[in-house]
């Protein structure tokens, strides 16, 4: 099974609005940095994806990611959902794709091997989603083929990409993880992470 990573990153200045009482615009792109260079080490080390690709419209992040070796495609557009579908489209020769938010800062090679595991395991089609810390927003999100359901990345997606499989009758598998379940979305998901890693 030939996987794609795909990592959606917003312009570095424009992320983490809603730690901005805690943090400064340049504090806050350097916390994307730091994550973004993990992830990208995380995904290498787990071994799970044959191409990884970064998705963006910041020309800063696109050039690291070349110069990281990973793909860099520009985002056309202002939309989450429509720049993973684009993603989606560039990355044809994929039999499943992988989409991981930018900001999973404990993130483990494990917990990736173990969701391409499951949708390895599955016969056909299937979703493999691992919900935030929460339960409503979704981290990370498997789909095999690519195309299984549509993007509902926003409030409460993880729900929504459930429902989707579910009404196309295609088999979810949810993977719960304290690492995996972990963004960095408000201070208190800041603190979290700063007592437990």
């Amino acid at each position: 099974m030939r996987v794609c990573a795909l990592v959606p990153v917003k312009p570095l200045l424009q992320v983490k609005t809603r730690l901005s009482a805690c943090l400064g615009p340049q504090a806050r792109a350097s916390l994307m940095a730091d994550s973004l260079q993990r992830l990208a080490y995380v995904l290498r080390d787990a071994a799970v994806a044959d191409q990884i690709a970064v998705i963006s419209r910041d020309p800063d992040v696109l050039a690291w990611a070349q110069q990281s070796g990973l793909v860099a495609l520009r985002e056309h557009g202002n939309d989450l959902n429509a720049a993973l579908r684009q993603g989606r489209r560039r990355l044809r020769a994929a039999e499943a794709l992988l989409v991981l938010a930018a900001d999973l800062l404990a993130v483990q090679p494990n917990d990736l091997r173990t969701m391409v595991q499951l949708a390895r395991e599955c016969a056909g089609r299937c979703v493999v989603l691992a919900p935030d810390r929460r339960g409503s927003g979704t981290n990370a999100l498997l789909l095999k083929p690519p195309s299984v359901i549509d993007f509902a990345f926003g409030e409460d997606s993880a729900r929504r990409h459930a429902a989707q499989a579910m009404a196309k009758r295609v088999p979810v598998h949810w993977y719960h993880s304290e690492t995996i379940g972990l963004d960095i979305d408000w201070p208190e998901d800041l603190y979290f992470y700063a007592a437990q890693w």
